[in-house]
């Protein structure tokens, strides 16, 4: 079976980097912490993680190169304690969302036991370019 590529498809000019970029994305799908994605608008989004154990201090949000990442490292309160079963993930964490130009990150809120990252998408500009014809 051959493999498609975006290479494949000669009117797809510019988007070389989409495949990498996909393949870079699917490496990294380790199920914790869960999240939801959700639609809050025409060009609004909202991620949201349960890290449920987290504080706010426990969590770190950049953007990198595109790339949204939710870091959590769970500090360890589990000195001196004795848990006969611990069934909370108390683990660290990285999650990476790509983000597509034009997407910004706005505010993250932190509720019970989740965190909410709000995402805005500019509205795109009906863009015409007339492109002039020269003698050669």
């Amino acid at each position: 079976m051959t493999k498609m590529t975006l290479g494949s498809y000669p009117h797809m000019l510019g988007f070389e980097q989409l495949e990498s970029l996909l393949e870079r994305t699917a490496k990294g799908s380790e199920g914790y912490p869960p999240f939801n994605i959700e639609q809050t608008s025409d060009y609004s989004y909202r991620i949201t993680l349960a890290v449920a154990g987290f504080s706010e201090d426990d969590l770190s949000i950049t953007v990198e190169d595109r790339q949204l990442v939710i870091r959590g490292r769970n500090s360890d309160d589990s000195e001196g304690r004795i848990f006969l079963h611990r069934g909370i993930a108390a683990r660290q964490f990285q999650r990476s969302f790509v983000l597509a130009d034009g997407v910004d990150v706005g505010e993250a809120v932190m509720e019970n036991g989740l965190l909410h990252v709000d995402l805005s998408r500019s509205k795109p500009d009906m863009v015409v370019q007339t492109i002039s014809i020269r003698k050669g």
